[in-house]
């Protein structure tokens, strides 16, 4: 069986009831994904060009230290992604390729 897994070696942190680094960078990262979401909406149900542009800024902040919050995570191992295989990526192809003829 083939490894599908894309990650670093993992960092070691401190296993038990306390709060280690990993635990507080799932925890920011998870809260920075859901700002991101809110803002999406923020920014969609902006009243007016002045505030949509001061959603924005925020929205392009949090998603800048979202992206750092995950690369660090990545770095230390801590979050790993799974490679697709092309039988997959293919069949996932064809299916979005059909769904689209189907709209036309």
């Amino acid at each position: 069986m083939k490894n599908n897994k894309i990650c670093n070696p993992k960092k070691e942190v401190p296993k038990g009831i306390l709060l280690n680094d990993q635990d507080y960078m799932t925890i920011l990262l998870n809260n920075l994904k859901c700002l991101s979401k809110d803002m999406t909406v923020a920014l969609t149900e902006a009243s007016n060009s002045n505030l949509y542009k001061e959603y924005k800024g925020i929205f392009d902040n949090i998603i800048k230290h979202q992206r750092a919050a995950y690369e660090l995570m990545f770095k230390f191992g801590w979050y790993s992604l799974e490679k697709a295989e092309d039988k997959k990526i293919n069949n996932l192809k064809n299916e979005l390729e059909t769904q689209l003829q189907d709209l036309n």
